[in-house]
């Protein structure tokens, strides 16, 4: 038998859905172009103190508010973990263009002034001077690791009233350490009891217009120096 013989249909092109699809295809890359491109509006920034607002914006390079697509919060994350004054940072968006960005600084603690370098939250070390409390002399290797923890549990308000830090052992205490205030207070305190220094004011207040001794590393006595 003879094969049979099959004829191809010519299809003709349909001029009119060609173009509507390349009209669609087009009007889809510009909507796709229009969103990606969309900026950011509003820019918030919580818990900064070392740092200011324009700092933050800089390091995380949406100072000229660019694309919010093209900067996701991980993104903008990243670029501000790289500072050395932040410890951590969260970023969200809200309404697309908003960036809230909160802020947890790697704060300096005291200054060694056997080193001359700033101690900081994390316990690196900084050339830059700044308002916090001096440590003032020599303390062993495994206190001064303790003391740098304790430290960092000290609230903020507080470190800024501490003028110097001595280590100050006496015969009972090894981890005896005395606070020079700055406004012309002592206080004594150990190594366990640190966290109890927060109540500062609170405790000072009992005592308006005199100047004395804090004993916090026994107890919560104030004696007061004659003038």
């Amino acid at each position: 038998m003879k094969g049979k013989k099959v004829t191809r249909k010519k299809r003709k092109l349909n001029i009119k859905r060609t173009l509507f699809s390349l009209v669609v295809l087009f009007l889809f890359g510009m909507v796709i172009k229009w969103v990606i491109g969309i900026p950011i509006k509003n820019i918030y920034i919580y818990n900064n103190q070392l740092l200011s607002d324009q700092e933050i914006i800089e390091l995380a390079k949406i100072e000229t508010y660019p694309s919010t697509f093209k900067n996701l919060s991980f993104m903008i994350e990243s670029r501000l973990k790289e500072n050395k004054y932040i410890k951590d940072v969260k970023v969200t968006k809200k309404k697309l263009t908003e960036v809230h960005i909160e802020v947890f600084e790697n704060y300096p603690l005291f200054i060694n002034r056997l080193t001359n370098k700033t101690v900081l939250l994390d316990g690196t070390t900084v050339d830059e001077v700044f308002p916090v409390p001096t440590l003032i002399n020599i303390v062993p290797d495994t206190k001064y690791q303790v003391l740098m923890e304790k430290m960092a549990l000290l609230d903020r308000r507080i470190l800024s009233r501490i003028s110097e830090i001595e280590y100050a052992p006496n015969e009972v205490e090894s981890n005896r350490f005395l606070f020079y205030m700055n406004d012309g207070n002592y206080v004594y305190l150990t190594l366990e009891k640190f966290p109890s220094i927060n109540s500062y004011v609170d405790i000072i207040k009992n005592f308006e217009n005199k100047k004395g001794i804090l004993y916090l590393d026994y107890g919560n006595h104030f004696t007061i120096i004659d003038n």
